[in-house]
C-alpha cells in the first residue's frame, strides 16, 4: 500500500514520516509540501520508511496530478496559527480550503482514502462534556482558524457519496517532532520557559479545561485507521486528555523552577471551559493514553541548552 502525507515538513506531517515504518502496511510514502524554508524536516530521514519528496503548492488544482496508485492520503498541509487567523483570515481560508479541495478531488479521481484533521477548537463555549453528536449551537468556534475548519467538515460531508474518509478533531498538540512549531499551548510555553520569557496566560484561564492531543496518540490514531482500514465517512475526537493551564504549568515546573507568569487580555484566550470526550473512538477500539508530561519532558529537553 501507498500513502500521500500532505504537509509533511510541519509538526504532525513530520513526525509522521518519521515513525511511518511502524505501519507495516505502507510500502511506500510520499511526502508533498510547498514549503522551502522547512526543508530541516527531511534532514536525516530512517532510510527504513523509504520516503519520496515533492515541492508542491496544493493550491494549485493540478498540483497532484501526476501521482498514481495511491491508498490513503492523510492531509495535514494547513496554515494552523488559530491566533495569528485573526488577522490572516482571508489569507488562511483561501489556502486551507483550496489545498483541501485539491485533495478531495485527487482522491475521488483515484479512489484514494482521507485521513482529514480538524480541530476540538470547532466546539465553542460550553461547560459540560462536548462530543461529536453535540448540537450545532455548542459549534461555536472562536478563531478564524476554528471556523475553517468547520467548513472544511461540511466540505467533506457533501461529498459524502462520492469519498472515502474520516476526519480526527485533534486536541492541541504537543510533543515533539522534526517540523516542530510553537505556536501551540503546551510548546509555546515550554519555549517560554527555556528561554525565560513571561508566560502569557488569559487572566480567567488559568482554571480553565482544554483538550489535549500528544505526537504520539495523533500517530496511533492514524495507524489505527490505516491498519484497520477503519474509514466511516464520520467525525472522530481525539484527545489524550483534558487538563487545565495550570495543570500544564505545574508539570513544566518539575523541570523549570521559577516560572514567570504574565495574566493579559487575548482574543483567541477568551472562552469559557469545557471538557471534550473521546470516547466514541475508544467505542471504536482505539485508546489513546499517551501523558501530556511526557510530551513536556521532550519539549524541555530539546531546549535545555537554551540559556
Amino acid at each position: 500500500m501507498n500513502l500521500l502525507i500532505t504537509g509533511c515538513c510541519g509538526h504532525i506531517g513530520s513526525y509522521i514520516a518519521e515513525n511511518i515504518y511502524k505501519i507495516k502496511k505502507i510500502k511506500k510514502t510520499f511526502l508533498v509540501d510547498n514549503s522551502s524554508s522547512q526543508f530541516s524536516s527531511l534532514f536525516n530521514s530512517s532510510k527504513k520508511n523509504k520516503l519520496n519528496f515533492f515541492l508542491r503548492d496544493l493550491t494549485k488544482p493540478n498540483s497532484l496530478n501526476d501521482f498514481k496508485k495511491i491508498n490513503y492520503v492523510i492531509h495535514c498541509a494547513s496554515m494552523t496559527n488559530a491566533e495569528t487567523s485573526f488577522r490572516n483570515k482571508n489569507k488562511m481560508h483561501k489556502n486551507n480550503i483550496s489545498a483541501l479541495r485539491t485533495v478531495i478531488k485527487f482522491c475521488k479521481k483515484n479512489n484514494s482514502k482521507l485521513i482529514h484533521l480538524s480541530s476540538t477548537s470547532v466546539y465553542g463555549k460550553k461547560t459540560d462534556i462536548v462530543d461529536e453528536t453535540c448540537e450545532k449551537k455548542h459549534l461555536k468556534p472562536q478563531s478564524p482558524y476554528a471556523n475553517i475548519k468547520l467548513l472544511e467538515e461540511n466540505i467533506l460531508r457533501k461529498e459524502n457519496n462520492r469519498l472515502t474518509y474520516n476526519t480526527f478533531r485533534l486536541g492541541t498538540i504537543a510533543g515533539v517532532s522534526k517540523g516542530i512549531r510553537f505556536h501551540t499551548a503546551v510548546n509555546k510555553f515550554c519555549l517560554n520557559a527555556a528561554i525565560n520569557e513571561d508566560i502569557n496566560v488569559y487572566k480567567t484561564a488559568l482554571h480553565q479545561y482544554r483538550p489535549y492531543l500528544s505526537l504520539r496518540d495523533a500517530f496511533l490514531t492514524f495507524k489505527f485507521t490505516i491498519e484497520k482500514d477503519f474509514f466511516k465517512n464520520d467525525i472522530y475526537n481525539a484527545l489524550s486528555g483534558n487538563y487545565t493551564v495550570n495543570q500544564i504549568l505545574t508539570e513544566i515546573k518539575k523541570t523549570k523552577k521559577k516560572l514567570k507568569i504574565k495574566f493579559v487580555s487575548s482574543q483567541i484566550m477568551n472562552q469559557l471551559s469545557y471538557h471534550v470526550s473521546n470516547k466514541k473512538l475508544n467505542n471504536a477500539g482505539l485508546f489513546l493514553k499517551n501523558k501530556i508530561s511526557v510530551d513536556i519532558k521532550d519539549t524541555l529537553n530539546l531546549l535545555a541548552n537554551i540559556k
